[in-house]
């Protein structure tokens, strides 16, 4: 996220969205290969170095008493595992490992974007749409395997007299069909909206600070509340992921459980 209260240049508020190369290298021996980095890859490899890191740090096997690393990841695996235990069973909790993992690698990256001028990596597109797609994928997948044929039943709510059933299968399958987007667009739009408004209003509060000292005392009051904002979009990026990690229980439960 490119917000601060001390930037000074004008831009447009999208502009901290933008993907942009940092290295590039073209290989004409190769067949004209072309190897990019982007701000989007960078900040991939550095969520992921950042997960491994606060684990190995809370890695607390060898150590009667729990350090302050280990605390709140062991609080973070005992609320994802509540989660999973009762949206999907306990007979479920394969699906343990893979949830924990979604749910931390969306908490991290969301939270690295309230970082003043770091990129906020779960507002691409590229990112939201592919993981929910590819979770939609992946629990169909599942739901054929378990149930083959009987899968699709899942269209056909029980009771449906047969008059109804063509355009009650239609409707089921086109909300079907929107979960592989929604839980995507879900999240890049909230984070969007909160980082947008955030960078307006850092550009208004720098230009009013800037314009003398009677404006400097009295924009003190709304600069109260662009903190507050900025506390309330840390808690929009963890309710994000948590809220994240509950439908694709839930979307895991129907894969599961058909009815």
């Amino acid at each position: 996220m490119f917000y601060s209260s001390m930037n000074l240049v004008l831009s447009s508020p999208l502009e901290q969205f933008e993907v942009v190369n940092f290295i590039s290298i073209s290989a004409p021996i190769l067949g004209y290969l072309n190897l990019s980095l982007t701000n989007l890859g960078l900040y991939s490899i550095l969520v992921l170095f950042l997960i491994l890191s606060l684990h190995i740090l809370g890695n607390n096997e060898n150590k009667l008493v729990p350090s302050y690393w280990s605390l709140p990841l062991e609080s973070s695996y005992a609320s994802v595992h509540s989660m999973v235990k009762s949206q999907i069973g306990i007979a479920n909790e394969q699906y343990l490992p893979f949830i924990y993992s979604l749910f931390f690698f969306i908490l991290i990256s969301n939270l690295v974007s309230n970082v003043p001028y770091n990129y906020a990596l779960t507002t691409s597109l590229i990112v939201s749409l592919g993981l929910s797609i590819t979770i939609w994928i992946g629990v169909t997948i599942l739901g054929l395997y378990k149930h083959r044929v009987h899968f699709f039943s899942f269209f056909i709510p029980s009771g449906t007299p047969g008059i109804l059933v063509p355009l009650l299968v239609l409707i089921e399958f086109i909300s079907y069909v929107a979960r592989a987007f929604s839980l995507g667009v879900r999240l890049f739009a909230n984070l969007v909206a909160g980082h947008t408004l955030l960078k307006i209003l850092s550009g208004l509060l720098t230009k009013l600070f800037t314009s003398g000292v009677i404006f400097f005392i009295l924009t003190l009051v709304p600069f109260s509340i662009f903190v507050a904002l900025c506390g309330l979009e840390i808690a929009v990026s963890i309710i994000q992921s948590y809220v994240w990690c509950i439908l694709t229980c839930s979307y895991l439960k129907d894969a599961i459980d058909l009815h």
